[in-house]
């Protein structure tokens, strides 16, 4: 599906994987493949580039605005470079009533970062999210988009980031 004039920003991979996603809708629907092939993208590159942004909608023959859109809107999409773990914590009111307050607390407090800043290390990055739809296991941190960490008391946050360290 590439053509030959087009800017090879993804690995042929990531590419493959992009029509993997692309073949299960209509050939004319190329645009409902997108949220995955942001995160195909993201995957490999770690975060979304304005380039990378433009590759992928040039590959779905779409407006880059539009692609931008959707990575705007959606926070597990990184739009600028985050560390090599992103940890993802609830804020919204139900995680709150839940102590998720004093988890985020506590997890800023052992990072010595705020929402949306990196370690010195490079290591972690802390984000603030919106629902993850386990209320009921708050407080909740999603490490990387990739794994949610359920009743994150200050001794499982300690042993979470003691695991990500090694």
């Amino acid at each position: 599906m590439i053509e030959a004039k087009q800017r090879m920003l993804l690995s042929q991979d990531a590419y493959k994987k992009i029509d993997r996603e692309l073949a299960k809708f209509p050939s004319d629907q190329k645009q409902s493949a997108v949220m995955s092939a942001l995160a195909i993208a993201q995957d490999e590159k770690g975060w979304l580039s304005p380039e990378v942004i433009q590759d992928v909608a040039s590959y779905l023959d779409m407006p880059a605005i539009a692609v931008q859109e959707v990575a705007t809107f959606y926070t597990m999409y990184n739009l600028k470079p985050v560390g090599k773990y992103k940890l993802t914590i609830c804020t919204n009111l139900p995680c709150q009533l839940s102590n998720g307050d004093r988890a985020a607390a506590y997890l800023k407090q052992k990072l010595g970062v705020d929402f949306n800043e990196t370690t010195a290390d490079g290591l972690f990055t802390l984000k603030e999210g919106e629902c993850m739809g386990a209320c009921g296991d708050s407080p909740v941190i999603l490490v990387n988009n990739k794994r949610m960490c359920s009743f994150m008391s200050n001794e499982k946050i300690d042993a979470l980031i003691e695991e990500l360290k090694k």
